[in-house]
């Protein structure tokens, strides 16, 4: 199987995070709409999570948070959000990095997702990798020359087949459906 340099599923995981960050600072600006209310989950070892000592010796791994109705001071920052919220008749404030944060779920929707635990080490490979192929790429496209001494562009594969339509002819799926036309009907003559 090829590798993957891209890391298509850190990608995805940090788009999910902006979800999450969308939603909770839409949530901060103008409350929550309609019957939305969101359960977070979130590592409570991971670094930059605060959590009094009180919470963090009867959650120490991890933690759901529900925000409905008693909730305040939601802040929301690029990288995490801070919250207060009542334990047990407690008022207390939550800090979580969006890193943190293992499952999202808006239950009057049925909306939400789990995050895939990524390892750090895993993650600046991935980053480290990606750049070294980046870099290896530039530089042989820059340098690749041919005897002459004139520079050579990087080659690429033949282009597909191109399947057109006559102008006239009608268009799979049959009315309602986009015409498929020839390049060179535009083309100047």
């Amino acid at each position: 199987m090829a590798v993957d340099h891209i890391r298509y599923d850190i990608l995805a995981q940090a788009a999910l995070r902006g979800v999450v960050r969308t939603v909770l600072a839409d949530a901060a600006k103008k409350g929550l709409p309609g019957e939305h209310h969101f359960k977070i989950t979130f590592n409570t070892a991971a670094p930059g999570v605060r959590l009094s000592e009180r919470m963090r010796a009867r959650f120490p791994q991890e933690m759901t948070i529900v925000l409905q109705h008693q909730f305040w001071d939601l802040v929301v920052a690029e990288h995490a959000f801070e919250v207060g919220l009542s334990f047990g008749g407690i008022a207390e404030k939550v800090a979580v990095p969006f890193e943190a944060v293992t499952a999202f779920y808006d239950p009057t929707v049925q909306f939400g997702f789990q995050f895939e635990s990524i390892e750090p080490a895993a993650t600046a490979d991935a980053a480290a990798g990606a750049q070294a192929a980046e870099k290896a790429t530039a530089a042989t496209a820059a340098t690749a020359q041919h005897p002459a001494g004139e520079t050579k562009a990087p080659s690429l594969p033949p282009p597909s087949p191109v399947t057109t339509a006559a102008p006239d002819e009608p268009t799979p799926g049959g009315a309602g459906g986009g015409e498929v036309v020839r390049l060179d009907r535009f083309r100047k003559k």
